[in-house]
């Protein structure tokens, strides 16, 4: 495994092409809406610590999935492993570190940035949160379980832009690339001993 983090081949670039494509989408439609999706960005050391706690119940989630049982959870399971595993496993952690900070950046400037406030800005705080995540959920939909989960992580995010009483785009922002990261290393991990098994058998 090459430990670069710029040697990426199309599977990384693609990634990272279309993660960060989702950026011109939350300017373009900010524009639209008269919204700058970089307002709410505030850095602070305390806001990172929010980022970063606020991980721990969505990487428990994820744990929790892999070792539940039941058709749908193991048809997502399957799928991720499927269509991640293949390319996630021939890079260092560093190469997957980034694709998770590009689409931690890019998914929260556009949902949590643009979608959401535009919704509150005509029907309110609560039809926003909601409303934004049905659409972050159905662009997330590869199995229907997988979409209302998509959905409630969304919420969880979009709950979490207000945390503390001051609106800050940074904490999901940190919470949905930590996250990521996580999930990426997980998921490469278990390819990898997959393919350990296979070839020993």
């Amino acid at each position: 495994m090459d430990k670069s983090l710029f040697k990426f081949d199309d599977f990384l670039k693609s990634a990272c092409y279309f993660e960060a494509s989702l950026v011109l989408v939350a300017v373009f439609l900010g524009w639209v809406a008269d919204i700058d999706p970089f307002e709410n960005i505030y850095f602070s050391e305390s806001v990172v610590a929010y980022g970063v706690i606020g991980t721990a119940p969505l990487f428990l989630m994820f744990l929790a999935l892999e070792k539940m049982q039941g058709e749908s959870v193991a048809n997502i399971r399957k799928l991720l492993l499927n269509t991640l595993g293949p390319g996630l496993h021939r890079y260092h952690w560093t190469d997957l570190f980034i694709l998770a900070a590009i689409a931690g950046v890019s998914e929260e400037l556009l949902f949590r940035g643009v979608i959401q406030p535009w919704i509150e800005s005509s029907w309110g705080i609560t039809a926003g949160l909601i409303g934004s995540n049905i659409v972050f959920g159905l662009v997330h939909a590869v199995t229907p379980l997988y979409a209302v989960l998509a959905a409630l992580v969304g919420i969880y995010l979009g709950l979490s832009l207000d945390y503390g009483g001051d609106r800050n785009l940074l904490i999901p922002i940190i919470i949905h690339g930590f996250y990521d990261f996580l999930a990426f290393v997980a998921l490469m991990r278990v390819y990898r001993n997959s393919l350990t098994t296979t070839a020993k058998d």
